[in-house]
């Protein structure tokens, strides 16, 4: 078994900075060589396993890993039967026999209609105090490993109602009984010791912000893309990077040619790793490099990559080969350059130290010798409720943290109302009963006045001097823009504080001196599910690897084209699918990072949570405030003010902000 499927195991079976034991490892690999399982698969397998023993998923023995592996024969042996009997029957009643396994992807009868689906319409029809006290909460306590239960490759044969039916038997568990609430998962710089929260809100805000990208322009019209401006982006994207990998790796202009033209000479190669196939996953047999239509007139040619060491690849990619095509049936790969980095975030030593006494809170402060509070962030991002209520329940709870800690900044990032909601989808759900609204006037921002504005309103009065940032997602039944880069929310009617500010999406902005970018599309599943690995990858670690993609390319979404929406974790709506991707491609150029890495990258993602350190960039995915059926997790970052040196403020040049260096971030269960 690959070094590769023993450090996958450990990402997700094991707990950050511990090793598994040797002997689970071994169980491990037994069980994926015995049914073929991939590590990923057999996470899936133990995650439903736990779910329906009612065990705490860390609790990673031999004797639970054991009775997996008998629980999955003893569901496989079970599945041969029905598969027999069901040939049988059907050969007396109709000439041509069929599986009646090939309809659902659980052969091994593991999730056993655990994953939940829309409901009927018929029920549904019940309060949401009613339905939040039918459904159970996942007892997974390790959030760490926390794939949605509705994994890509999932398909249930049940029909709705008997999912509804089978997960209703279950114990119900309310948000209030969640298993572990406030565990922190995971620490990142764990040496840095957060200071007690203050006794009472600061006298002003202590944040400073400012847009570093355009705004304006993410109001494009949407639904106007032609074929002519999209291939024009697509080319433009590679010869950009044609240009960058010439000019800072010094590369003459003659050696740069076409991969897709026969020569005898070795040639530096540019262009977009795509697969020859529309179907199935990117492989080495299917691995093509697209030219521009002027370095190779948009031509395609198959990529032999035998030579490499190892490699990674996704489509999309914006590569550079150095190899030959000396047949003119394919390119020989002989070596991966690696493409050029923007510069680190600098400042001048006078702004930063602006920004620091900006800490202090006050002018009344200013005068003090000690260093400043650190700045205290909470980061969010939707779903904010489960499938079977509207309560907005983990929201309450993470606008409460802000409250009590008396945090300097919460960044919310969408959706807020979800359009993949069972309950929105169908329509049957209730306006709170405080809310003096004519239900057949309502509109969808009267929902989100008195389901979401009424809630950061309240935070705002116990905290008047927070600041609130939320960015939509293209799930946000609310957005008017519905195309990815996606314009701001409609302020409009919300009746929203003037604390709380709507940004885009994609997002770059500067709050003090710290660079944050922002982007509510989740890519980070999209690259998981695409990538292609091959022989030692530069970097073991998945989190890390696919998170450097995202600095590497420049851009919040790098994948192209996006992954199909049946691959993408399933939704409590009647197919199933989620709302996708949704890509301009005329506007793809709006997703691209500014003329500098950012400090702090914030990337939600339906993958388990995590925080890294990325070619000097803090990556936060912090997981999503609610699963589908239970509380999710949430990132606090307390950033330590910068600390200049002597030479740094005499020196009268920028200075990196080293963010990543004094910043600790905990992930955190709601």
């Amino acid at each position: 078994m690959a070094e590769g499927d023993i450090h996958e195991l450990n990402e997700l079976f094991g707990v950050p900075n511990v090793e598994l034991e040797a002997d689970i490892v071994a169980e491990l690999l037994s069980i994926m060589r015995i049914h073929s399982l991939s590590a990923q698969d057999l996470f899936f397998k133990w995650e439903s396993y736990c779910i329906k023993m009612d065990m705490d998923g860390n609790k990673v023995s031999i004797e639970n890993l054991r009775a997996l592996k008998q629980d999955i024969q003893d569901a496989l042996e079970r599945s041969n039967r029905t598969h027999h009997a069901h040939i049988k029957t059907e050969k007396r009643s109709s000439g041509t026999p069929r599986s009646a396994v090939k309809g659902g992807g659980d052969v091994y009868g593991m999730l056993n209609g655990m994953v939940p689906s829309t409901p009927a319409t018929g029920k549904l029809n019940k309060s949401a105090s009613k339905r939040r006290n039918q459904l159970e909460t996942p007892s997974m306590a390790r959030v760490k490993g926390n794939i949605p239960s509705s994994s890509p490759d999932y398909k249930s044969p049940m029909r709705t109602e008997n999912q509804l039916d089978s997960m209703n038997n279950l114990a119900a568990t309310s948000f209030n009984d969640r298993p572990n609430p406030g565990e922190v998962v995971e620490v990142l710089n764990d040496h840095l010791k957060p200071p007690e929260p203050p006794m009472a809100p600061h006298p002003e805000s202590r944040i400073k912000l400012n847009a570093a990208s355009d705004q304006k322009k993410l109001g494009y019209k949407t639904l106007a893309m032609k074929s002519s401006e999209a291939s024009e982006i697509l080319d433009d994207r590679i010869d950009e990077f044609l240009s960058l990998v010439r000019d800072q790796k010094n590369i003459d202009e003659s050696e740069f040619g076409s991969a897709a033209s026969q020569s005898t000479t070795e040639i530096v190669a540019v262009g977009r790793i795509a697969s020859d196939s529309s179907e199935g996953k990117l492989n080495a047999a299917s691995l093509v490099l697209e030219t521009s239509r002027r370095t190779g007139g948009g031509r395609r040619i198959p990529l032999n990559v035998k030579k490499l060491v190892g490699y990674q690849f996704f489509p999309g990619q914006i590569v550079a080969f150095r190899g030959i095509n000396s047949s003119g049936n394919e390119f020989v790969v002989k070596e991966v350059l690696e493409m050029p980095l923007l510069p680190n975030a600098a400042s001048t030593p006078a702004a930063i130290e602006a920004h620091r006494e900006r800490l202090r809170g006050g002018p009344d402060a200013m005068d003090s010798d000690d260093d400043p509070a650190p700045l205290n962030v909470i980061f969010g991002s939707g779903p904010y409720t489960a499938d079977d209520n509207l309560d907005f329940e983990p929201l309450h709870t993470l606008c409460s943290q802000a409250a009590d800690t008396y945090v300097d900044a919460l960044i919310l990032i969408g959706p807020f109302i979800d359009v993949d909601h069972p309950l929105i989808a169908t329509g049957d759900f209730d306006l709170p009963e405080d809310a003096a609204v004519d239900p057949d006037t309502a509109t969808m921002s009267t929902v989100f006045k008195y389901m979401i504005s009424s809630v950061l309103n309240r935070l705002v009065a116990s905290n008047p001097n927070i600041t609130i940032l939320l960015v939509p997602a293209v799930r946000d039944i609310i957005a008017k823009h519905v195309s990815w880069p996606q314009d701001l929310l409609p302020r409009k009617d919300l009746a929203l504080h003037k604390n709380v500010r709507i940004i885009g999406n994609p997002m770059t902005l500067f709050l003090n001196e710290m660079l944050l970018g922002i982007s509510s599309q989740d890519v980070l599943w999209d690259l998981r599910s695409e990538e292609l690995v091959g022989g030692r990858p530069t970097d073991p670690n998945l989190f890390s690897r696919i998170s450097k993609y995202l600095i590497e390319q420049r851009h919040y979404f790098p994948v192209f084209p996006p992954v199909d929406r049946k691959k993408l974790p399933k939704v409590g709506t009647v197919d199933g699918l989620p709302t996708g991707a949704m890509l301009d491609t005329s506007y793809l150029k709006l997703g691209e990072m500014m003329n500098v890495r950012p400090d702090v990258m914030i990337v939600p993602s339906a993958l388990p949570p995590f925080a890294k350190v990325v070619e000097s960039v803090l990556v936060i995915n912090p997981g999503y405030a609610s699963k589908r059926r239970g509380a999710g997790t949430y990132a606090r970052m307390t950033l330590f003010p910068p600390k200049l040196t002597d030479e740094e403020m005499g020196g009268g040049g920028m200075v990196s902000h080293k963010v990543h260096e004094r910043a600790r971030v905990e992930i955190t269960r709601i």
